[in-house]
């Protein structure tokens, strides 16, 4: 069966409209980062700043909920949110070629205006919180999207009713994303796990009453903030047996491992393609039944 086809577009959204963008969860280290979007016409913003919309972190969890309900409701409103992993977050910032947190929020953030540039949306004006410099951040949106005029400022969450709308969108998402968690893992895992933010107790005490010796965290987690360094201590080091085997026929033990304290496992700086295609770092598995890794067919 073929995907569904995308809701047709409603009319007001080929006058010239607006959109806000903002975030929720880049400091958490439970749970994903969240960006969610706001748009309308132009012509709608003077309505839509009598909507009582707000900074969300101003205001309680049932008014964030109600106001959500309201602009879903709202024909003359458009939305869309990008709910960002805590395992790719994670991925992200730990892979050889790092991505940090503000590129991947920048990322974010375009692929929102991308989206709905897509649908047909004629967006001419887009305002954004601040991530890093904000001028350097204008100017790199302005390149990417040269005919909208974007407007970055600090605080745009409380400046701006459109972004206030987008941070009760963000906002709401991520509160769903975490209350409805279901854990990849078998264990039987507790939700109290209060704020998520590296300082709050509850938060602390589940780290540390929920990290494996051997498997490190949760998939809730984002062991790639420092906050997950501390709790890494008693950690076990896992020596991979294709790394066993190329350290036996060389004669020598590896040194070449490099620990992962975030997560608690070793790793060799050797690229697993050029153990695989040496025989070396072969399993055993392979080896016993004579298999090969054929690159041709």
């Amino acid at each position: 069966m073929g995907s569904e086809p995308p809701p047709p577009l409603p009319e007001w959204a080929s006058e010239p409209c607006i959109m806000g963008i903002d975030e929720a969860g880049r400091g958490p280290v439970l749970g994903p980062m969240v960006y969610g979007c706001l748009y309308c016409a132009l012509s709608y913003q003077k309505t839509l700043s009598t909507l009582s919309f707000a900074d969300s972190k101003t205001l309680k969890e049932e008014k964030r909920e109600e106001l959500f309900e309201n602009l879903k409701a709202d024909e003359s409103i458009g939305w869309a949110v990008d709910v960002i992993d805590p395992r790719e977050l994670s991925d992200k910032m730990l892979r050889k070629n790092k991505i940090n947190l503000n590129e991947i929020s920048h990322e974010s953030a375009m692929g929102l205006i991308r989206k709905a540039l897509n649908l047909g949306v004629l967006l001419t004006e887009v305002y954004l919180d601040t991530v890093g410099d904000t001028e350097k951040y204008r100017v790199k949106l302005s390149e990417r999207f040269p005919n909208i005029k974007f407007v970055v400022a600090k605080k745009a969450d409380s400046l701006y009713p459109v972004v206030s709308g987008a941070s009760i969108v963000a906002k709401v998402t991520r509160d769903r994303a975490l209350r409805d968690w279901l854990p990849d893992e078998t264990a039987d895992l507790s939700r109290n796990f209060g704020s998520g933010y590296p300082g709050d107790p509850q938060t602390k005490a589940w780290l540390e009453d929920h990290k494996h010796s051997v498997f490190g965290f949760p998939s809730l987690v984002r062991f790639s903030w420092g906050t997950c360094t501390s709790y890494s201590k008693d950690f076990v080091d896992v020596l991979w047996e294709s790394d066993a085997a190329d350290g036996d026929e060389s004669g020598k033990s590896s040194k070449r491992q490099k620990k992962l304290t975030s997560a608690g496992f070793t790793t060799v700086k050797k690229r697993s393609e050029d153990i695989e295609s040496s025989g070396k770092g072969r399993c055993k598995f392979f080896q016993a039944r004579k298999l090969e890794l054929l690159s041709q067919f």
